[in-house]
């Protein structure tokens, strides 16, 4: 493969990820505060990326996670149905008063000057109850998987949660699967699930078996932990040499990581921003070009943008080219309200191409 990774050819799914589905209400411009209404979109960061490659490329996709029976659980388990995923739960009774919770995001979208606000309710959230043992591996494997996901976020939700993801990468490797992590670093989060100090720990032995990471800078440093320069330094945040200079350190730590990934983005308000993004994938670097973005929804960019790099990936596409899909994918995901993509195939290689906005006909 012209990317160095090795990925099989026949498997019964594509691409298969490990985390916590959410329902996020987002008021639109409307602060929480004063809202009277909201739309209820249904994220997580993994499910992001396995949706996107569903609907928008077009691929067999799962999703191992857990899932409540009561009425939110349903309505996101009919989202994960519409957009093609298949999934793999492990299941939870509701008691009628206290849960177990599928998780809920709150997010406005603020507007020019104004930025958005999100907070969460994940109190007794049922995937941070996931732990070892609670998939069949052996089973969800048996028909061959090319990919396999997961991300900082569910890792720091619960010490059990964390040492799933542990398992779920091992047995993901000894399966023949392409591993990959989204670091993701969520500081608070990690200081709920314990010592904020474990995440190094926790991190470094999920990517022992990892090969593709994606992340900025900082998720690096802290995710890592890796020494680096100040994350807020002089330099612009679409040049990529920070990014770049962190690579030496991070291989030298994990020699069996072949690919690093990660969007650029400048934000000059909340509806218009700058966006590139960079790869580094067995010693060839690639910078994408800048976008100049108007922005209708910025959540799950960053995830638009892995779905479209590992879909690079898994096509055989070079370094440079996976990472403009990727680029594109993240772009084209910004205009669209909510979490996961409408855009196809088509519209995201011209983009990735040299596309504009001109009127299609």
């Amino acid at each position: 493969m012209s990317n160095g990774l090795n990925i099989r050819k026949d498997a019964a799914l594509d691409f298969l990820s490990l985390g916590a589905l959410v329902n996020r209400l987002d008021p639109g411009i409307i602060p929480f505060r004063k809202a009277t209404e909201c739309k209820i979109h249904v994220s997580g960061g993994e499910f992001n990326v396995a949706a996107n490659l569903s609907d928008g490329f077009g691929m067999n996709t799962g999703i191992a996670t857990a899932m409540v029976n009561y009425p939110i659980g349903e309505l996101i388990a009919e989202r994960v149905r519409a957009m093609g995923v298949k999934p793999f739960y492990k299941r939870f009774e509701h008691n009628g008063v206290t849960g177990p919770n599928m998780a809920t995001v709150y997010s406005d979208q603020g507007h020019g000057m104004r930025a958005p606000v999100v907070f969460y309710n994940r109190c007794n959230e049922a995937a941070a109850q996931l732990k070892p043992g609670d998939f069949d591996w052996k089973a969800i494997f048996a028909g061959g998987v090319k990919w396999v996901h997961s991300g900082g976020i569910f890792a720091a939700l619960s010490q059990s949660s964390a040492e799933l993801a542990v398992e779920f990468m091992r047995e993901a490797k000894a399966a023949g699967a392409i591993t990959s992590f989204d670091l993701n670093f969520r500081e608070k989060l990690w200081k709920l699930s314990g010592d904020p100090a474990r995440a190094v720990d926790v991190i470094g032995r999920i990517i022992e078996n990892v090969d593709v990471l994606v992340g900025n800078e900082e998720d690096l440093q802290k995710g890592l932990g890796i020494p680096g320069p100040e994350v807020a330094s002089t330099k612009g945040k679409l040049d990529p040499s920070t990014f770049f200079e962190m690579i030496d350190k991070v291989v030298k730590k994990q020699p069996h990581v072949k690919v690093v990934a990660t969007t650029l983005r400048e934000v000059h308000s909340t509806n218009r921003h700058s966006w590139s993004a960079v790869s580094w994938v067995e010693g060839k670097t690639s910078v994408a070009p800048t976008a100049e973005l108007d922005v209708v929804d910025r959540v799950g960019g960053g995830d638009g943008f892995a779905a479209g790099f590992i879909y690079g990936l898994l096509t055989g596409a070079s370094p440079e080219e996976a990472t403009r899909l990727g680029w594109a994918h993240g772009a084209l995901l910004t205009t669209f309200p909510g979490d996961t993509t409408m855009a196809t195939v088509e519209q995201v290689k011209a983009f990735a191409s040299g596309g504009s906005a001109r009127i299609q006909r």
